[in-house]
C-alpha cells in the first residue's frame, strides 16, 4: 500500500484504537500515532519504522512483522497471545511528534495512568524519553528502567523506534525492548541480531 502525501494529511487528528488483549504483560506506549498508523490502523505502520525490525530482532516474535498494510489477524494474534499490548501517550495523529502541546502530553499521561490501572500489565514501556520527560514532568529522567513505576506497572523509558532517532539501530532497539520483555514475563526466543 502506498499513499499520497495529500492522502495522509487527510488522517492528521484523526485516533487510532489501543491494541491490548487480555493477558497484557508488556504494555509498549508510542509518543502518538503517525499519519500511517493512522490510514492503516496499525501501530508502528509506517515502513522504514525499526518497531517491528527491533522486536523479531530481539526474539519477542518468531517472525519479522510488517504492518505498513495494517496488522494481519495473524500477527495482531502474535502480539495479544505473547502478552503484549501497544497504546500511546497521545491518541491524536499527526506528522510529526513536535506537533503537539505539552498540555497533550501531560493530558495523555494522565490517561495514560488510568489505562496502565485498568489493564495491569507487569511492565509499561514509554518509547521516548522526551515524551515521558513532558508528559510527567520528570526533566531529569533518561532512558532505562526507572526507578519508580507508574499505575501499578514498573517502567521503562526506552527508546523511539522512528528513523528520525538517528542515534538507535534495529540492534540496540533490540537489545533494550528485550530486557523489557523478558522484564514483564513476555516468552522470548533467541535474538536474531
Amino acid at each position: 500500500m502506498s499513499f499520497t502525501r495529500a492522502e495522509l494529511l487527510a488522517f492528521a487528528d484523526r485516533t487510532v484504537p489501543d491494541l491490548i488483549g487480555p493477558d497484557c504483560r508488556l504494555l509498549i506506549c508510542g509518543i502518538n500515532p503517525g499519519l500511517w498508523t493512522a490510514a492503516t490502523g496499525a501501530p508502528f505502520a509506517r515502513p522504514g519504522n525499526r518497531f517491528y525490525p527491533a522486536l523479531y530482532a530481539a526474539g519477542i516474535t518468531d517472525h519479522l512483522i510488517d504492518a505498513s498494510d495494517g496488522l494481519s489477524a495473524a500477527d495482531t494474534a502474535t502480539l495479544v497471545d505473547a502478552g503484549i499490548g501497544v497504546t500511546n501517550v497521545v491518541a491524536r495523529a499527526t506528522a510529526k511528534a513536535s506537533e503537539l502541546s505539552r498540555d497533550e502530553f501531560v493530558d495523555g499521561g494522565e490517561k495514560l495512568v488510568r489505562t496502565v490501572e485498568r489493564v495491569r500489565p507487569r511492565v509499561l514501556a514509554i518509547l521516548g524519553v522526551t515524551a515521558y520527560r513532558t508528559a510527567f514532568g520528570a526533566s531529569k529522567a533518561t532512558v532505562g528502567e526507572q526507578p519508580e513505576g507508574l499505575g501499578g506497572a514498573n517502567l521503562w523509558v526506552l527508546s523511539n523506534p522512528s528513523g528520525l532517532n538517528a542515534h538507535e539501530t534495529v540492534s540496540s532497539l533490540a537489545t533494550a525492548y528485550r530486557e523489557a520483555a523478558v522484564a514483564a514475563g513476555v516468552q522470548v526466543g533467541e535474538p536474531t541480531a
